[in-house]
């Protein structure tokens, strides 16, 4: 038998990649604007920004995120009431099927927050540059980088633009059945995160964590290390300390208020723990989200 080959048809290819920003901005932050020759879209993790585009000024709410196409020019600023957290990503796609994403907005949801999560994640394997760095303009790669770290960042960019498309053209495939597992502990999972979320002024237990959420110990802290790769107290401790953060970047008290406003019974133990989680002390993260928010 003589067998042909099919070449597979590809809608979005994606092989330059420009930059991959993460930032936790102060609440004042503003950016002077920019234009470049290639698509770069903003999500908005936490918070809100107003995200400009030539004459229009659009206000982006968690989970949204917007794509600029390329010699856009375009910025972004904080509201000056809350201290957003954005990620960035930049990239060259000439495929014509990007036109339907000019000046697109798209709300993000849980499959496409994974593939987002995925290219934070790959980037921080395959490369020496800071996230955080508002000044990159190119991005120098780990000698001892994970094997195939960026062909994930190039895969995980083309499925979540198939995705979006699919998802905003109402053409969506319905999950198989082998997702409808997976779906029901995301719920558990996502309940349990706004539970945690709702008691951050407290310092929880685990047994009360699944008492409140009906839930097994055993079944939590699986659920837990299939997720976040580490236990629900973990979890719920860096959930703390992000909050701590963005309390910092918002003025919102000095860090004894905070650490009173986030259950800790000592600021000791506050300080160390947020020294243990980010590498820095409480000083240090303030003055280096002061340095940020000047570099604009």
């Amino acid at each position: 038998m003589n067998f042909i080959p099919t070449l597979l048809k590809e809608d979005f290819k994606i092989e330059k990649l420009y930059t991959v920003h993460y930032f936790e901005f102060s609440k004042n932050y503003t950016f002077k604007g920019e234009s470049h020759p290639f698509w770069e879209f903003v999500y908005v993790d936490k918070g809100e920004i107003d995200a400009v585009s030539d004459d229009k000024t659009i206000r982006l709410t968690k989970g949204q995120v917007i794509f600029h196409k390329p010699n856009e020019f375009h910025t972004v600023m904080a509201d000056g009431k809350t201290a957003p957290n954005i990620l960035i990503v930049s990239f060259e796609c000439n495929n014509p099927m990007m036109d339907y994403f000019e000046n697109k907005i798209c709300l993000i949801g849980d499959k496409e927050r994974h593939l987002l999560a995925k290219i934070i994640a790959e980037s921080d394997n395959a490369f020496l540059t800071p996230l955080d760095d508002p000044l990159t303009t190119c991005l120098e790669r780990k000698q001892d980088a994970l094997i195939g770290s960026e062909q994930y960042i190039k895969l995980s960019l083309e499925w979540l633009l198939l995705d979006l498309l699919r998802q905003n053209e109402n053409n969506a495939p319905k999950a198989p059945t082998s997702l409808i597992k997976e779906n029901s502990q995301n719920e558990v999972f996502d309940k349990i995160v706004r539970y945690m979320e709702n008691n951050l002024d407290k310092q929880l237990l685990l047994s009360e964590i699944c008492k409140d959420n009906l839930v097994g110990r055993s079944y939590l802290q699986k659920l837990f290390r299939e997720k976040t790769g580490g236990g629900a107290i973990d979890y719920f401790n860096k959930m703390k300390i992000n909050c701590a953060k963005r309390m910092i970047r918002e003025s919102s008290g000095n860090f004894t208020e905070i650490s009173i406003k986030l259950g800790y019974n000592s600021i000791h133990y506050f300080s160390r723990q947020f020294k243990n989680m980010t590498g820095m002390t409480l000083s240090e993260y303030a003055s280096s989200v002061k340095i940020l928010t000047n570099n604009k």
